[in-house]
């Protein structure tokens, strides 16, 4: 195996990547093998169908198929090896059908496909394990060099995140044939093995445009089916009684979950991601959805050991179940793990409530404590005079956002001492799990305006761009222009897609950490540094004091 796709892999002597028999998100050789080859077949997928589209008759089911095959190969979604061997069969099945099809509608000016959209996939699993070597993130670099594969797989890794937040907005009733086309046709530009620099740099901002619309499309699904998010208190100790645990980032899930626990006696309690749930009208008006429970995924192993009722994971972040809770710890959706049940969807989540009753739940309720969340866009907008009016006054003198994605590593303490430094006359806008770095703090506010606004998941990053425009228009001048600054904290792919749809969008000086990605090339860098002014973190104070001077 060979793998460098999140902030955690391993780095020795200055070479980052995981190549041992078992990563340090916890995969083993072999899983990590087949998410390649599966990453193989897929592009095979998308060939096809993008040849398909070509002459009308493109298949958005498999799209589809293709969207769920990517996200299952994320950091922490899916460990299983029987699920991937599983979707690769699958891949050659649909490949086969959507390849007909397209033949059928060419007739004689049909191209003979090639690469990935050819390949025989071996029955037995051996033969096919052996054949991974060729599907891994760096083949061809002995020809192409690192600086190529580096961009191949920024656009790769661009693609996965894009692929999850769609994932997400199907399940939320959003699709788009623009979508579908367009995730398809930057996996058939991988599978072409592209080597002009160029062209790799315009499809990854071509990724971070079409993620922008993906991510409107899940904003726009949870509205509909939700309501917009408002400013609201989520409690986050316990309270009596029996107790689910939902973990993940799936709304969808959470609510099923909640339609079917009504008036069962179980409380049900959200972990990391799901903590904008508290802010969602449609959602916090079920009484049983009580409170948020523990902080970041990383710290699953311990929140997941204490808490006394079995647990739902419906998407990344998965850690290794430990002994203490392995047997009552279920997946659903795209999320995996060797011998843990899983719901292939929320219809009936009948064997979850069981156990919730089997379990002893909470004996006594905890000191009332709470956060404040639901700053979404309509909810900041909405004073939006009141903190234009600050920012002529001079009131407040600086945004920063500070979010993105938490994870162990060292130096993430970071984020929550630049929080603790920031001056009384700035405000804090946040979002995804890097929050619970700092989402505790008592930061006050500036007129009214909370100095910490707590915008959601990472995917409500579109909220954050939304609100920032509006300055900017309000202020006539660009978002580059705006007294902001953006501290961004990344940790796996779908922070890699949000990365590509800031540059995209022009935006310059983000600064990014706790580390640069392992994928990230000295030459790539140079030329992220030399078209968007990319700086690596380096301590709260000094990035403070710059920043600030700047700004002066």
């Amino acid at each position: 195996m060979f793998c460098y796709q999140c902030e955690q892999t391993a780095r020795v002597d200055g070479v980052a990547g995981c190549s041992s028999e078992r990563g340090n998100c916890g995969k083993d050789a072999q899983t990590s093998d087949l998410q390649d080859l599966l990453i193989h077949a897929v592009k095979g997928v998308s060939q096809v169908n993008t040849l398909a589209r070509s002459v009308g008759v493109g298949d958005n089911a498999a799209s589809a198929f293709v969207m769920k095959s990517m996200f299952t190969t994320l950091t922490n979604v899916n460990f299983n090896p029987a699920r991937f061997t599983a979707m690769i069969n699958e891949a050659q099945e649909i490949r086969e059908r959507v390849k007909a099809a397209y033949q059928a509608a060419a007739g004689n000016a049909a191209k003979v496909v090639t690469g990935p959209a050819a390949w025989v996939i071996p029955a037995n699993p051996g033969e096919l394990l052996a054949q991974a070597q060729m599907a891994g993130v760096r083949a061809g670099e002995a020809e192409v060099g690192e600086d190529i594969v580096g961009l191949r797989a920024l656009i790769l890794y661009g693609v996965k995140g894009v692929c999850a937040y769609a994932h997400h907005a199907l399940m939320l009733g959003q699709e788009s044939d623009e979508v579908y086309a367009g995730i398809d046709a930057a996996i058939d530009f991988l599978a072409s093995n592209p080597t002009d620099v160029d062209a790799l740099v315009g499809q990854a901002l071509a990724l971070g445009t079409l993620n922008l619309k993906v991510m409107g499309m899940q904003d726009a699904g949870h509205i509909a089916k939700f309501g917009s998010p408002e400013p609201s208190q989520a409690r986050v100790t316990p309270v009596t009684g029996k107790a689910i645990l939902v973990s993940g980032h799936d709304m969808v899930d959470l609510e099923a979950l909640l339609k079917q626990t009504e008036n069962t006696g179980i409380n049900v309690y959200t972990h990391g991601e799901m903590l904008p749930a508290h802010s969602y009208p449609g959602l916090k008006k079920y009484d049983h959805l009580v409170a948020n429970y523990g902080g970041a995924w990383q710290d699953q192993q311990t929140d997941f050991a204490n808490f006394p009722g079995p647990i739902l994971m419906t998407s990344n972040c998965l850690i290794e179940p430990q002994a203490s809770y392995r047997g009552r710890i279920f997946t659903t959706g795209p999320v995996g793990w060797p011998g843990l049940r899983h719901f292939n969807d929320h219809s009936d989540f009948s064997t979850l409530i069981q156990a919730a009753k089997a379990l002893p739940g909470f004996t006594a309720s905890g000191e009332e404590k709470s956060i404040t969340i639901g700053f979404g866009r309509e909810a900041v907008l909405g004073v939006a005079d009141v903190v234009i009016g600050a920012v002529k006054s001079g009131a407040i003198k600086h945004f920063f956002l500070v979010g993105g994605c938490d994870g162990a590593a060292q130096g993430r303490n970071y984020y929550s001492d630049f929080v603790a430094q920031t001056p009384k006359d700035t405000v804090i806008l946040t979002l995804g799990c890097a929050k619970y770095r700092f989402n505790d703090q008592d930061l006050g506010d500036i007129g009214g305006v909370p100095r910490l606004l707590d915008m959601g998941q990472c995917n409500d990053s579109y909220s954050a761009i939304q609100v920032a425009s509006a300055l900017a228009n309000a202020f006539e001048c660009e978002v580059n222009d705006l007294p902001l600054s953006l501290i961004v904290s990344w940790f796996e792919q779908k922070a890699a897609a949000v990365l590509l749809t800031l540059l995209a969008l022009g935006i310059k000086n983000i600064h990014l950490g706790p580390t640069l990605p392992g994928f990230v090339t000295p030459a790539v860098l140079g030329k992220l540094v030399e078209a968007f002014n990319i700086k690596a973190i380096t301590t709260p104070e000094a990035d403070l004091a710059a920043i600030l001077q700047k700004a002066s």
